[in-house]
């Protein structure tokens, strides 16, 4: 696999191109220029991004990460037009949140990938001096061919200051003051400029996750009218099973963002078994106690831990928490329970999922895949607002095991473990 160094360079095929993005911490952006000659872009539309995703019919395009992928840029170049010289890579940290730099991210990977090719890689050297946007690579013309170029080039002012250099128009757009004046002859009117491009992250629209994915959601944490729901939907399954009652409870046990760390040897979400039989109960303890919202504590929007159940629902339809001040929230790890009194179908076939919407455009399903029986607990997604995201939500999907009534218990580092908390029956009232 060729390597290049920071100002090395290579040759390419003239075929497709893509540009993978690899990175470990803080996340970060992957987006493109397409430069002239001169150095600059001939327009706006000239940026590649998730909020403007192709240029030139889609000869460049923006891919975002999915669960087979890390987040991407497409280029054809035997599509390019001739008056583009280059097509330039770069990675950059959120553009809403400014106290974000490279410093928190590590193992930046850029990796160009042909068919029929070896991928050539440029590990981009640590960047330590508030550099909040880099420069990684470049895909430019050599004579007939096309050759790709490491840069490595930091920018303390993010993407929003890079693009500027580059002739890229991202300033808000304001009114001029109106100022008296004696009348004069209006001269014609002129073509009303270009909006300039916008940096904020748009709604994810609707999103199903894979088994294993994640999405994240773009929000403010500070935003005090912000409202988070996140709903427990089952339809009950068959006909015998809506009679027998089909009674599922959302739990929705959390960390606050006090208690939260980051950081740990397993990412949050991870389900893990270490430690766990220092952690299960003597006999008679009902295990450790968890910060938890559910039908015998429906909690607060007014005053921590600002997460709320709206009600115990006995039949099927949907159980709903909502969640506030996202400022004050670490994790929420949603859960489902089923009653002894449900027998012992799966949580699949009663039509279980989790959805999460933000009352802003994004809205997110979180499916179940697997056909369990005999399990009471499934921990189905977790909402991680301590991304620099926004909030990240996760595909978990994890069962108790066979019989066991011990609810699932989430760590301060955003982990999992099932079968460690404490038992708690709910049979028919």
């Amino acid at each position: 696999m060729p390597e290049l160094l920071k100002g090395g360079n290579t040759a390419v095929g003239a075929g497709p191109l893509t540009a993978e993005l690899r990175s470990a911490g803080d996340p970060v952006d992957l987006s493109a220029l397409l430069v002239g000659a001169d150095g600059r872009v001939r327009s706006d539309a000239d940026l590649v991004f998730y909020n403007q995703p192709t240029a030139e019919s889609g000869a460049v395009r923006h891919l975002a990460a999915d669960a087979g992928a890390p987040e991407r840029i497409a280029v054809d170049p035997g599509a390019l037009p001739a008056d583009v010289d280059r097509v330039v890579l770069v990675a950059s940290c959120d553009p809403d949140d400014l106290s974000r730099t490279f410093r928190t991210v590590a193992d930046v990977e850029v990796r160009g990938v042909q068919d029929g090719a070896d991928p050539v890689v440029f590990r981009q050297p640590p960047l330590v001096d508030g550099e909040r946007a880099v420069l990684l690579m470049e895909l430019y013309r050599r004579g007939d061919g096309w050759k790709l170029r490491a840069i490595g080039q930091g920018y303390a002012e993010g993407l929003a200051g890079l693009a500027t250099d580059f002739g890229i128009d991202v300033s808000e757009s304001e009114e001029p003051a109106e100022t008296p004046s004696a009348p004069v002859k209006t001269p014609p009117a002129p073509a009303p400029a270009a909006a300039p491009t916008s940096l904020v992250k748009p709604p994810l629209g609707k999103v199903s996750l894979d088994k294993g994915g994640q999405v994240a959601i773009s929000l403010d944490k500070q935003d005090r009218e912000l409202v988070v729901t996140v709903a427990l939907e089952w339809d009950g399954g068959s006909d015998q099973r809506r009679r027998r009652g089909a009674d599922l409870d959302l739990y929705a046990l959390f960390v606050p963002a006090s208690k939260a760390q980051r950081g740990g040897s397993e990412a949050p979400g991870t389900i893990v078994k270490t430690g766990l039989a220092k952690k299960m109960p003597e006999k008679g303890d009902k295990g450790p106690k968890a910060d938890v919202v559910y039908y015998k504590n429906l909690g607060s929007l007014k005053q921590a831990p600002y997460i709320q159940l709206d009600g115990d629902s006995k039949v099927p339809g949907r159980e709903t928490v909502r969640i506030v001040r996202p400022d004050q929230q670490g994790y929420v790890l949603l859960c489902a329970y089923s009653a002894l009194s449900n027998g012992f179908g799966s949580f699949k076939s009663f039509g279980a999922q989790v959805v999460v919407d933000d009352g802003r455009g994004s809205n997110v399903t979180v499916p179940l895949f697997e056909n369990t029986k005999t399990r009471y607990w499934v921990a189905i997604a977790l909402v991680d607002f301590t991304s620099a995201d926004g909030a990240a939500i996760h595909h978990i999907e994890a069962y108790s095991g066979r019989m066991t009534e011990r609810r699932p218990v989430l760590h301060p580092d955003g982990t999992i473990e099932m079968n460690a908390g404490p038992v708690e029956f709910k049979g028919r009232d």
